[in-house]
């Protein structure tokens, strides 16, 4: 039985993390919601659809920081889930460098 897991995160900059999502061909939403096990919801800020399907999404939370949203029981199955977070924030810290030159 999956269900979605919320992992802080440091990451704070949406527009920066709409970025590297985009490097990596991911469509992005923004707003809506994750779906998981037994109609659970969890609405998030925005949302990437990775190859197999599945979504990845991110949710602000009351300190600033953008939290990770997802089924990562089935992500972890399907795709090198923590590859691919390493490969989104490096992505991440390059566009936020470039951004504050």
């Amino acid at each position: 039985m999956s269900h979605l897991s919320i992992l802080p995160t440091v990451l704070r900059e949406e527009d920066v993390l709409v970025q590297a999502l985009e490097d990596l061909s991911l469509p992005v939403e923004r707003g809506g919601y994750l779906m998981g096990f037994a109609d659970q919801r969890e609405p998030v800020t925005l949302r990437a659809q990775l190859p197999e399907g599945t979504w990845l999404g991110w949710r602000r939370e009351a300190n600033g920081q953008l939290a990770l949203v997802g089924d990562l029981q089935r992500l972890g199955r399907s795709h090198s889930l923590q590859q691919l977070i390493g490969e989104i924030t490096r992505r991440y810290a390059a566009h936020l460098a470039l951004r504050t030159l």
